[in-house]
């Protein structure tokens, strides 16, 4: 599935991944692949990537969460989820 991560300043992702996890207001909540469509706010905290690896580009913004596991996490203060069709765009800052 494809996931792109934004903010006002920069693309902070784009890629593919196999699923996200995210802080949505009643809890983390996880998105894989052919999740019904959806929108929700999201909370404070990190928005975490399962996927093999994140492209040199955006590498920067994420810390790996666990060498054995293949997940990068990325810290926001708050945003919004919209996924559909395999595709998923989380607008934050």
């Amino acid at each position: 599935m494809n996931i792109k991560i934004l903010t006002p300043e920069y693309v902070v992702f784009e890629g593919e991944v196999d699923s996200v996890l995210l802080p949505g207001k009643n809890g983390e909540f996880h998105i894989m692949k052919n999740h019904a469509g959806i929108v929700s706010s999201l909370i404070g905290g990190k928005v975490k990537l399962y996927t093999k690896s994140v492209d040199e580009v955006y590498n920067k913004y994420f810390t790996k969460e666990n060498e054995k596991d293949s997940v990068f996490s990325y810290p926001i203060k708050s945003g919004v989820v919209e996924f559909n069709h395999n595709k998923g765009i989380i607008l934050c800052e």
